[in-house]
């Protein structure tokens, strides 16, 4: 008996299988989410569709599908399945598959083997499956939750293209629920359940991105609550505060509370108080708000409320969002709570926030002058002719770098928009434009070289 026979995908009745095994959607159109992977005329779709697929690693997140489009691609491309797990395959299994992975590739059958968690192969594991994906005996799909760039050894990364799923989105895993509810078949239909939309929106948020953990807490409310006297299933907030272990805080991500939420942490961090803008940001992170939501918002706060008081504020922001991007929940939060922390003791202007808008105002109610001529190149013989650059001065060419020249266009000369004021690092920057302004206030003939 050839190997594949030992390994084969498990024959386990439908009704004791996991609601997350049986959902595994059996087309692509059934595949929701990944759709810059598997959208209409998408290359990875149409590889699949047209049966001409490579090796490849499959990075995402737990619960983004990678298992399962693994096994849809062995399906529709009619392939045997060989799945291995690093903690249970060693070198012998993987060569004795192998071998008889060869064997079938002779009589033109394909075997796709699908190594789930491959960052955790060692290197001897990894190098065993490598001439065999050069030869073309299989194709192999790894799954993968880490950077493969640092996890999988680069002879085997370079013969594989990587393909980087992303988390489900709450709506999606909305979605996924409302099938699971639905289907007769293969889901819960044939329970007389209740759940209400804010429900299977609680259970998304707290899955996290993660389909199968949203499935099981599906699965296990169905289980847990007691049918009414009608035989009525209700999954209520307070059988999910129970069945999580944690309270269901209120929110709506769409409606008034997701706006009184943003609108408190803003204004704590506005009014520098780092402890209500911590409570604030954990209240919408817990209640299942998108974090990179709030890391846009706060790259915001750093110009609008902070500016160049700290000039930092913007790079510790951005490197937050970065390093969320990085870790990922729970992790990554920690670094927009730092950032929030930093924003709420930073000294605080929009003094460039307020010149921004005032020049916005301008720019609407005002005729759009012509640019001065002697800011204008004078590219062309013509040009200078008729006096483009004629007047120009350049500042480098003046002991203080300063010019008394104009630059604004006629009908706004004299326009003042930027006033910087006394706070952290923006009173260095007013001190400087005052000097500017008396520099510029000399008489002509005065700031030359």
């Amino acid at each position: 008996m050839s190997l594949f026979h030992s390994l084969p995908e498990p024959e386990t009745s439908a009704a004791l299988q996991p609601l997350a095994e049986r959902m595994r959607p059996r087309t692509l159109d059934e595949f929701i989410g990944q759709e810059k992977l598997l959208g209409p005329g998408k290359p990875l779709r149409v590889q699949i569709e047209s049966d001409n697929l490579t090796s490849m690693l499959l990075w995402g997140p737990p619960g983004c599908g990678k298992t399962t489009l693994a096994r849809l691609i062995a399906r529709l491309t009619k392939s045997a399945f060989v799945p291995f797990s690093a903690v249970t395959s060693g070198i012998k299994e993987i060569k004795e598959v192998m071998a008889d992975a060869e064997r079938k590739s002779r009589s033109s059958q394909r075997t796709i083997v699908f190594i789930d968690e491959v960052h955790r192969f060692n290197k001897a594991q990894q190098d065993a499956f490598l001439p065999h994906v050069e030869a073309g005996h299989i194709l192999l799909i790894g799954a993968t939750t880490e950077n493969p760039s640092f996890e999988v050894i680069s002879p085997l990364l370079s013969r594989t293209k990587v393909y980087v799923l992303e988390a489900h989105t709450t709506p999606q895993i909305v979605e996924l629920l409302k099938r699971a509810i639905a289907d007769k078949e293969r889901g819960v239909g044939n329970e007389k359940l209740s759940v209400s939309d804010d429900a299977l929106f609680r259970i998304a948020s707290f899955a996290n991105g993660d389909a199968r953990a949203a499935y099981n807490i599906l699965e296990l409310s169905t289980k847990s609550a007691k049918p009414d006297t009608a035989g009525t299933i209700q999954i209520t907030s307070e059988l999910l505060e129970s069945l999580l272990q944690r309270k269901l805080l209120r929110y709506d991500k769409t409606g008034e509370e997701h706006f009184n939420l943003i609108s408190a942490l803003h204004k704590s961090i506005r009014n520098s108080d780092p402890d209500a803008a911590l409570y604030w940001l954990a209240r919408m992170l817990e209640s299942g708000e998108d974090a990179l939501y709030l890391a846009r918002r706060m790259v915001r706060m750093a110009s609008e409320d902070i500016g160049l008081a700290e000039p930092g504020a913007l790079g510790v922001t951005l490197a937050a969002k970065e390093a969320f991007d990085f870790l990922g929940a729970p992790e990554g939060h920690l670094a927009l709570a730092q950032a929030a922390v930093y924003l709420s003791l930073a000294p605080k202007s929009n003094a460039a926030y307020t010149a921004y808008s005032n020049v916005l105002e301008d720019v609407h109610k005002t005729e759009a002058d012509p640019v001065p001529l002697h800011l204008r190149n004078a590219v062309t013989g013509l040009m200078k002719n008729i006096g483009y650059s004629a007047g120009y001065q350049y500042a480098h060419d003046y002991d203080d770098k300063v010019t008394n020249m104009t630059c604004l266009p006629e009908n706004l000369s004299g326009h003042v928009y930027y006033k910087p004021t006394d706070q952290g690092f923006e009173q260095r920057l007013r001190q400087r434009l005052d000097e500017i302004r008396k520099l510029k206030s000399r008489p002509a003939g005065t700031t030359g070289i």
